[in-house]
This record gives C-alpha cells, sequence and structure tokens, in this order.
C-alpha cells in the first residue's frame, strides 16, 4: 500500500472503495492509504468516536477519537511526515476483527509530541495490529511491535 507519485490514483480508488464498502477489510484498507497520504484527518474519520487504542509499547489505551489522532497519528506525521504503514501479507479477518502484520518506515525529521527532538535517522521495523470495526468504523486497534529496535535505529537508546 505505499503511496508513490504513479500510485495516487490507487490511492484515491482505495479511499472510495472503503467509502462504499464498510467491510472491515476495506475500512482497514482505506485507513492505511489515509495514513500513506498524510492525511491525519481523513485517517482519523475511520475511528469511531469512542475508539480506544492500544500500544503495547506504552501500556495503557487512549480512549476517543480526538485523542487517538493528537496522541497517535498527528504525533507520528509531524515526527515522520514521510511515514510508509504498509500490511504486509493478506490480513486474517473474522467478523469484524482483522490481524495483521505491518511494516512501518519513515525518516524523523519532526519532533515528537513529547519534546523528543528530530534524530533525522531513517527507521524500518515490524509489528502486528488487532483492529476491531463496527459500523464501518474502527472500534479498537492493538498494536504490537518492538519498540526498543525502533528507538535504537533512531539512535534514542
Amino acid at each position: 500500500m505505499m503511496i508513490a507519485a504513479s500510485g495516487s490514483a490507487a490511492l484515491l480508488l482505495g479511499m472510495a472503495r472503503a467509502q462504499a464498502d464498510d467491510s472491515p477489510r476495506a475500512v482497514l484498507e482505506g485507513y492505511l492509504a489515509a495514513w500513506n497520504a498524510h492525511d491525519a484527518d481523513a485517517a482519523a474519520s475511520y475511528f469511531a468516536e469512542d475508539v480506544v487504542y492500544y500500544d503495547a509499547s506504552v501500556g495503557r489505551p487512549i480512549q476517543g477519537r480526538a485523542q487517538t489522532k493528537a496522541a497517535v497519528i498527528d504525533n507520528f506525521l509531524n515526527a515522520v511526515p514521510d511515514a510508509a504503514w504498509i500490511m504486509k501479507d493478506e490480513p486474517a479477518t473474522e467478523g469484524g476483527k482483522v490481524v495483521f502484520e505491518w511494516e512501518f518506515s519513515g525518516t524523523n525529521t519532526g519532533a515528537w509530541a513529547d519534546g523528543t527532538a528530530a534524530t533525522g535517522k531513517a527507521f524500518r521495523f515490524l509489528g502486528a495490529s488487532v483492529v476491531e470495526v463496527e459500523n464501518g468504523k474502527i472500534k479498537l486497534q492493538s498494536d504490537y511491535y518492538d519498540a526498543l529496535g525502533f528507538y535504537k535505529q533512531l539512535g534514542l537508546m
């Protein structure tokens, strides 16, 4: 799902398909397309108002669309303006759940929300997510990844 200059039509097609199809898979594809277009508002529009976001490396959930947008989407897209979030292989789906492995990459050229300065370093790491979709919106997102490896790549540890 990496977006290149020639992939902008695919991005628009993916976002339109997700809007027309509120299946969990289509919602996830539209959500990732919005991240890769670096459109924080569009990405957050896939969240239910009462979404719960859990990052295993942080250990406590964030609740609510606005809070999750600010703490996760805005934070990453401000710190990593060239972020690419790529789904690897086919996701596993059952009912409203989608489980998938991903790769996240980019270059840290902006400050993080906690005040950590940009390192200027590129990174690439794997992770997995469990996403629950209800009525065409993401109700829960749980992310699991190697935070230590990520911080080491940034030179923060």
